[in-house]
């Protein structure tokens, strides 16, 4: 059994940086976790419309409702299984605002049906994302979102375009600074920007079969939709 990322890229899988490749090889198979420490750049958000929606994410860790300068980040990466049986990795992101943290949670499966990796946002998955991955010439990872679906009890619709973001993530590692590199930014097709952040950090792993996942890294509600 292969990561979920490597089931995702499959053979593109092996043009990943050797660095980027270890950091995404974490999973069931490999027995590591992956925490990663470091500072963003920038934390920024759109406009004051913006706002609003920010703050009520960030009641269940979706997005971060704050922005700054220097700020000081940690990444937990920790796979597991869930209780539907699927090999699941979290990306549990910290904060460290002045004012307190703040997280921004998701966690993420492949899905052989949809072709891609699912990352459930939040604490009680709600949102479900379709991410598509690719390789980019240097060797780094480049996420983009596709679809979003909100799921809560029987509720199971597809979020229109005019609500929703589109992500794209680039994770790479500067080989001259001996760090990992991150930009993230999400954008609504209509209205322009609406969320990001950009940074670098550092990695370590860890036992992840010895230590197991910490039950506040797991969600409070799993979802067996994709």
């Amino acid at each position: 059994m292969t990561s979920i990322f490597q089931q995702a890229l499959v053979a593109d899988f092996d043009r990943l940086h050797p660095r980027v490749r270890r950091r995404f090889s974490v999973g069931l198979d490999s027995g590591e976790a992956c925490t990663g420490r470091g500072v963003m750049d920038r934390v920024w958000h759109g406009g004051p419309w913006v706002r609003p929606f920010l703050a009520l994410g960030g009641i269940r860790h979706i997005l971060v409702p704050r922005t700054g300068r220097d700020v000081p980040f940690t990444i937990e990466n920790v796979p597991f299984t869930d209780s539907f049986g699927r090999e699941t990795v979290t990306f549990v992101r910290t904060f460290a605002f002045p004012d307190g943290p703040r997280r921004f949670d998701a966690t993420m499966v492949h899905s052989p049906e949809r072709g891609c990796v699912v990352d459930y946002l939040g604490t009680h998955q709600h949102l479900a994302t379709d991410l598509h991955l690719a390789v980019d010439g240097a060797g780094a990872l480049v996420i983009r979102s596709g679809e979003h679906r909100f799921r809560e009890g029987p509720v199971d619709v597809r979020v229109p375009d005019l609500i929703g973001g589109d992500a794209v993530v680039r994770e790479s590692f500067d080989e001259a600074a001996g760090r990992f590199r991150i930009q993230v930014s999400v954008t609504n097709r209509r209205f322009g920007p609406l969320f990001g952040y950009e940074g670098s950090f550092t990695a370590e792993y860890a036992d992840a079969k010895g230590h197991g996942v910490r039950p506040d890294l797991r969600p409070v509600r799993e979802e067996a939709r994709a």
